[in-house]
């Protein structure tokens, strides 16, 4: 099939083909979210959901193809160009995967901290954007950024200020702002001057308490009221999880459980659905579940910095979490805490590291199989690569967060469907699209595919 054919073959059946009592909420194209998608949610008579699906129709990237047979120092590189956004994650993510199966794992205390830094930078980035100019004109009534930003003009311009505190973050450490280009197998290509990490300290002692009067504000919207079941996973690590973690915590349906991160297929599964161009990915006896801040708060608030603990006090936001709207709030929350680590980390660098990175086993002795992960700012980012002994890639699989969270989205959609029936089908329609876009999706880096099939007539 062409692409239209098969876009028009995916799309499901008009408000017209439905029978007369059922109702149907549907758009298009999803807007303020990262790459292409429509969602259809229909009601039978009684006021059931009788479908609920978010597709997405964005072409599969066959990024782990695309490693197959390139050197395993290169891989950093190459997975950075899944997503603009959330880059380091990508990269972070195959370091961890890659120093294991070479037995450099960890690097050095320094590059650690590095390392989280430049992870710091990213979140604040990635959330900022998504707080301010993606799910805000939610809350407040605007169809975008740009027309909130006739009304709240000072809101947006601090949004974009504290964005730009996140970019240059990752320009002095990645040696620019997007798609950073220092990271790499052992360490970093080379390493910031204390004079380069100095310059940082102000603009983030000023940002530090923007973002601690950022979570007052964001928990004072109007917020949507709607209490759901979770299973939350996210990576489990000594500290707030971020950059690192050996396990993955499951909470959820009275138990938690630890699963070691090279055995995460073995509990979870990603299928193909008809309707997506993305695999779901659920536990392996078929339950959704969710990941990103609201996983990563309900499980490990008890290790947010001081800074983030107080701000999360002082929002009245109670624990745990289940209302995916409060998910802004959360996100807020995580802002505070990136940026007071990234505060600590640049006030107590008093001497470059050195080296900048740690040399790796030599040609003929690199082959292995690992996993890693790491926590992208919409949550857990796996990672297996497989190496011969020259150290290249024989196969790579990754797991993103939006395919992780895919099913769920759709079974808040389905738990969303009652409120629906009081609202004028317009309301209803934006209040789906506003749960959606909680999650902050990125529509592009869940299109990977493990397999093409093609059916030709």
């Amino acid at each position: 099939m062409t692409t239209e054919e098969e876009r028009d073959h995916k799309q499901p059946p008009s408000a017209v083909e439905l029978g007369a009592d059922e109702r149907v909420y549907k758009v298009e194209m999803l807007a303020r979210v990262e790459g292409e998608g429509r969602f259809w949610l229909r009601l039978d008579a009684a006021g059931e959901v009788a479908d609920a699906k978010l597709a997405i129709f964005e072409a599969p990237r066959f990024f782990e193809a695309f490693l197959r047979g390139r050197d395993l120092e290169e891989v950093p590189d190459i997975v950075a160009r899944i997503c603009g956004i959330c880059p380091v994650a990508y990269q972070m993510g195959a370091v961890r995967a890659l120093e294991r199966i070479l037995g450099v794992d960890p690097p050095s205390p320094g590059i650690r901290s590095l390392r989280r830094l430049l992870y710091c930078g990213e979140w604040i980035e990635s959330h900022v954007l998504h707080v301010f100019m993606l799910h805000a004109p939610d809350f407040l009534g605007y169809e975008s950024a740009i027309e909130m930003a006739a009304d709240h003009r000072a809101r947006v311009e601090q949004g974009l200020r504290l964005k730009k505190v996140g970019n240059a973050i990752i320009e002095v450490l990645g040696g620019r702002a997007i798609h950073p280009v220092s990271p790499k197998v052992g360490g970093f290509s080379r390493t910031p001057t204390v004079a380069e990490l100095a310059a940082l300290r102000p603009r983030l002692e000023a940002a530090l308490e923007e973002a601690e009067a950022v979570v007052e504000w964001s928990a004072g919207l109007p917020m949507p009221a709607l209490e759901l079941d979770y299973v939350f996973v996210s990576l489990a690590s000594e500290d707030y999880p971020i950059e690192f973690g050996d396990e993955v915590l499951v909470r959820g349906r009275g138990r938690d459980e630890r699963v070691d991160v090279d055995e995460f297929l073995d509990h979870f599964v990603e299928d193909h659905v008809a309707h997506s161009n993305a695999l779901q990915c659920r536990l392996r006896d078929g339950t959704p579940y969710l990941v990103g801040p609201m996983a990563r708060l309900n499980l490990f608030a008890d290790r947010l910095h001081p800074r983030a603990a107080r701000a999360l006090e002082r929002s009245g936001l109670a624990l745990p979490v289940r209302n995916p709207y409060q998910s802004i709030i959360v996100r807020a929350v995580e802002v505070v805490h990136a940026f007071a680590t990234a505060l600590d980390i640049v006030t107590n660098y008093t001497r470059r590291v050195e080296p900048a990175f740690v040399e790796l086993p030599p040609a003929g002795a690199r082959a292995g199989r690992a996993s890693g992960g790491t926590e992208a700012p919409r949550g857990l980012c796996w990672h297996r690569y497989e190496t011969d002994a020259e150290g290249l890639i024989v196969d790579a699989r990754i797991v993103p967060p939006t395919s992780q969270n895919q099913a769920r989205i759709e079974r808040d959609l389905v738990g969303l469907a009652p409120q629906l029936l009081a609202m004028d089908h317009g309301a209803a329609t934006r209040r789906c699209e506003q749960l959606i876009r909680a999650y902050d999706p990125c529509i592009s880096c869940a299109t990977h595919f493990l397999k093409l099939e093609i059916e030709r007539g």
